[in-house]
């Protein structure tokens, strides 16, 4: 079994979540978020030719954005995104065999948890970081009382419901990681829309976590 792959240092631990982008946009939307900042960037499967956005994404920023897959289910999936280049693995849900062969392949994994049966489980396949989803149905008094029983070092991400106005209620219980998607990104978006959208979350995110390192 390959060893677990630790989630990565970050200026900030931002993941957008272009669902729906077409291989025409990815290289320009994923640009523009670059240059705002962000460090993660998810295409997931169901938007349209998604390894091919994957693949010129990933050929134009992959050395300054780690740029992966969302709803990946399947270990040939994982076979396919690392040979267009992609670095991330999000899924919806916790599949041994998936996790495991994405750590093969040295990507950074973070497959969908709700409960504290699924967090454990998640941490015990070695998974990067975990994806609370729907976060906003958790809740941070919800995932305050899940991450009481996990390992000290487990990175936590908040994904589903959430934007910029979370930020500072999940940092009072030490959770900076989050995954954002609508209120990012929406198909149709133009580039300039898209800085617009990320300026706004990377000014807010900076304001609330000032004291990171």
């Amino acid at each position: 079994m390959a060893s677990p792959i630790a989630w990565p240092a970050l200026r900030r631990s931002l993941v957008a979540i272009l669902r729906g982008i077409t291989p025409d946009e990815a290289a320009e939307v994923v640009g523009v978020l670059v240059e705002e900042g962000f460090e993660l960037a998810e295409i997931p499967l169901n938007s349209p030719d998604p390894f091919t956005s994957i693949r010129r994404a990933a050929a134009a920023f992959g050395d300054r954005c780690v740029i992966g897959a969302g709803t990946v289910l399947e270990p040939e999936q994982v076979d396919r995104l690392a040979e267009v280049g992609g670095r991330l693995l999000v899924s919806p849900n916790i599949d041994p065999g998936v996790i495991a062969r994405a750590s093969e392949h040295g990507m950074l994994t973070m497959p969908g948890v709700f409960t504290p049966t699924e967090a454990l489980l998640a941490v015990k396949c070695g998974a990067s970081a975990l994806k609370f989803f729907p976060g906003s149905v958790l809740g941070a008094s919800g995932i305050a009382a899940i991450k009481a029983i996990l390992p000290r070092e487990t990175v936590i991400g908040v994904v589903g419901g959430v934007s910029e106005k979370s930020f500072a209620e999940f940092k009072k219980i030490d959770v900076g990681t989050f995954g954002l998607g609508t209120n990012l990104y929406a198909p149709g978006d133009s580039a300039e829309t898209v800085r617009q959208k990320a300026r706004r979350i990377i000014t807010a995110y900076d304001a609330v976590f000032a004291d990171r390192p």
